[in-house]
C-alpha cells in the first residue's frame, strides 16, 4: 500500500510514482541510494522499487542493509541489464523480485501488488464486512451490491478500515498508511477524505468516529 521509488533517473521516477498512484499506493520518490536508505529508515513501506544502479550508495548496498536490518519491505529491483547473471546476483543478494529496463508499466504494477501481498501485513484478496465487499486484486467495491465509485485514496482507506477488523485505526496510521512522506498532517486530509468515503458508502452510516483516538467500521 505505501511505495518507494528509488530511481535516479528522475522522469523515470516520477512517471512510476504517478502510475503507482493511480493504481493506488501512496508513492515516495528518491534518486540517490542514501537518500533511499534514509527514507526507509523513517518510514514503514511495503514494497521498494529499487534502481540498481543508484549513486552515492549502489542498489546492492541498499538491498543488504535492508535485508540486515530485518525489515519487512519487499524489495523489487529494477536495472539495465537483463543478464540471467544480474538477475541471480541480484536475487542472492536478497531482493524478492527482479524486473529488467525496459518494461511494460502494467507488469510492474502487478509485481508489486503480489510482493504486497507478500509481506508481513497480507490482505485476503476479499475483505467483507457489515455488507461491505472490497476486492483487492480487481480493485472494486459494492455495498449490498451497490457498486461504489471510489477514488484510490477512498479504497485505500476504506481497505485499512476492514483489514482492522472493527478495532480503531487512528488517524496517524491512516496518514502513514495511505499518503505519502510530504503529506502535511495538520491539515485535515484524513477527515476530508473520509467524510467523502462516508458519503460514497451511504446509509445508514458504517464509519463511526471514536473522539481523540481514530475511526472503526
Amino acid at each position: 500500500m505505501r511505495v518507494l521509488v528509488a530511481e535516479d533517473e528522475e522522469v523515470l521516477a516520477e512517471l512510476v510514482a504517478t502510475g503507482l498512484r493511480r493504481a493506488g499506493f501512496a508513492v515516495d520518490t528518491v534518486y540517490s541510494g542514501d537518500a533511499a536508505l534514509a527514507y526507509l529508515g523513517l518510514h514503514d513501506y511495503d514494497v521498494v522499487v529499487l534502481d540498481r544502479d543508484l549513486p552515492r550508495v549502489h542498489g546492492d548496498d541498499v538491498t543488504r542493509r535492508l535485508v540486515a536490518s530485518g525489515s519487512r519491505t519487499r524489495i523489487l529491483m529494477l536495472t539495465a541489464s537483463g543478464s540471467m547473471e544480474d538477475r541471480v546476483a541480484g536475487l542472492d543478494l536478497g531482493a524478492d523480485d527482479y524486473l529488467p529496463k525496459p518494461f511494460e508499466f502494467p507488469e510492474l504494477i502487478s509485481r508489486v501488488r503480489a510482493l504486497r501481498r507478500r509481506s508481513a501485513r497480507p490482505a485476503p484478496p476479499l475483505l467483507e464486512r457489515h455488507g461491505l465487499r472490497l476486492d483487492t486484486v480487481r480493485r472494486t467495491a459494492d455495498r449490498e451490491g451497490r457498486e461504489l465509485d471510489l477514488s484510490p485514496k477512498e479504497f485505500a482507506l476504506l481497505q485499512i478500515l476492514l483489514e482492522a477488523d472493527g478495532a480503531v485505526v487512528s488517524a496517524e496510521e491512516l496518514l502513514e498508511r495511505a499518503w505519502d512522506a510530504h503529506a502535511d498532517p495538520f491539515t485535515g486530509a484524513v477527515r476530508v477524505a473520509m467524510s467523502k468515503l462516508r458519503g460514497k458508502l451511504g446509509e445508514p452510516p458504517l464509519i463511526r468516529t471514536v473522539q481523540g483516538v481514530g475511526y472503526a467500521l
